[in-house]
């Protein structure tokens, strides 16, 4: 598939060259061709940390340039990120060009008529990769494969897509969305992330506002549109179905803005991580020891090694660089009422080591190791500020509870097989865990 457009992922039949044309033309000159806003763009910029000075920029799927041309001002210390925004439609492109030289941006936002799956650029080209509402054309997974080679080292990827956010919808939602481009929940997003070997920097839920400011528009324009020929007939009702879809099944969907930074293989290099041979039992123990107020997480392990539900090989250390056991984490045998499953528990670093990426490292190869034999669903109850750097999201999101009162962002799920259905209902863990 080639990238005709930024718009959003429910255009008619492209095959059919009049109906598209006429579908792009009810696009021309309105500001976004996607749900977003100022604020959501500068919200996914703050997630994205310290860029250069002069930050090299890449726009993919630029519409007319509206984020192009924020970046271009904003984007870097100094605010003079030089931008190359990409798109297949022309006539976007000269109204980018024609914005960017009324607001003396010229020189630093260069317009270009590429297809975002074939980009003409080397790899580690740019410090910063931006498609807001535009991956849909690849397809999320294609779209981290493919540009992860463009950014350089340090580089981020900053893309939004279109998922579910409702843990069951409705007939209604699927029939629109299930025929052109099905919708997944944002775990099994951020499983996906984890899969194409990225660090999570940041989510960002874009709200009911992001549409309105590209509905709102496009509203007026059909309102009052014709269609003097049967393609631009069959483009007028598409439009006009997609709003009548959102607001009658608007709050069970939605667009998210994801901030990633690709794993190297120098960031886990230190932290080297492995399976637990009987020689670390004891550092495994002292490691819990000093990582927790108490010895009840220490003892767990313990018990749990004499437990059914223990599986060897997915009891995981990394080790610091003197060949001393820095982190461990434990992935045991659960059940979602009745469903096999896992827990992630416990997870436990050196204190001295604390902040240095050594539990990041055991935690990512731990579960690299259970995606590898087949599992398809792990449980933690942990911080939601630190997991979902892994591809975790809340478990209500899937219908599966703790069997204990706990806030709903602690209680996390993680997707590693999507093929699979995902169980719902409760958690039954281990004895060893006494609950």
């Amino acid at each position: 598939m080639t990238d005709h457009t930024s718009t959003t992922p429910f255009s008619p039949d492209t095959s059919d060259e009049a109906v598209f044309a006429a579908f792009m033309e009810l696009h021309r000159g309105l500001p976004r061709q996607s749900p977003g806003s100022d604020a959501s763009t500068r919200r996914l910029l703050s997630l994205c940390g310290p860029l250069p000075e002069r930050p090299r920029v890449l726009d993919i799927g630029c519409g007319p340039g509206r984020s192009a041309l924020l970046l271009a001002a904003e984007a870097g210390g100094a605010g003079l990120a030089e931008v190359t925004a990409v798109d297949l439609y022309e006539p976007f492109l000269d109204e980018l060009r024609a914005a960017a030289a009324a607001r003396g941006l010229g020189d630093r936002v260069r317009a270009v008529n590429a297809d975002m799956g074939a980009l003409p650029y080397e790899d580690g080209s740019f410090d910063l990769v931006w498609a807001e509402g535009s991956a849909y054309v690849l397809g999320f997974d294609r779209a981290l494969a493919r540009w992860r080679r463009l950014l350089a080292p340090g580089g981020t990827l900053v893309l939004s897509e279109c998922e579910w956010t409702a843990a069951e919808p409705s007939a209604g939602a699927r029939a629109f969305w299930d025929p052109q481009y099905p919708l997944r929940f944002p775990a099994r997003h951020l499983a996906a992330v984890q899969a194409a070997g990225y660090r999570v920097l940041g989510v960002h839920p874009q709200p009911d506002s992001d549409w309105a400011e590209y509905y709102g528009p496009l509203g007026e324009r059909v309102r009052t549109a014709e269609a003097p020929t049967a393609a631009a007939g069959v483009a007028l009702a598409a439009v006009r179905e997609e709003l009548d879809v959102r607001v009658r099944h608007g709050h069970e969907y939605g667009y998210t803005g994801y901030v990633l930074s690709p794993v190297t293989d120098g960031d886990d290099g230190r932290w080297p991580a492995r399976p637990e041979t009987p020689a670390d039992v004891a550092a495994v123990r002292a490691v819990n020891l000093a990582a927790f107020e108490s010895p009840l997480e220490a003892d767990l392990v313990d018990a749990l090694r004499a437990d059914a539900s223990w599986l060897p090989g997915l009891s995981y250390v990394a080790e610091a660089p003197d060949g001393s056991v820095a982190a461990h984490a434990l992935l045991t045998r659960c059940e979602v009422d009745g469903v096999p499953a896992l827990a992630l528990a416990p997870v436990a670093t050196d204190p001295a080591l604390q902040r240095s990426g050594a539990g990041s490292s055991v935690v990512r190869a731990l579960l690299a190791a259970a995606r590898e034999r087949g599992e398809a669903l792990v449980l933690v109850l942990g911080h939601p500020e630190y997991y979902p750097r892994f591809g975790f999201a809340p478990a209500s999101r899937f219908g599966i509870r703790a069997p204990f009162e706990v806030p709903d962002g602690a209680m996390m799920a993680l997707v590693l097989d999507d093929r699979l259905p995902v169980p719902t209902g409760t958690i039954r863990y281990p004895a060893p865990f006494g609950v």
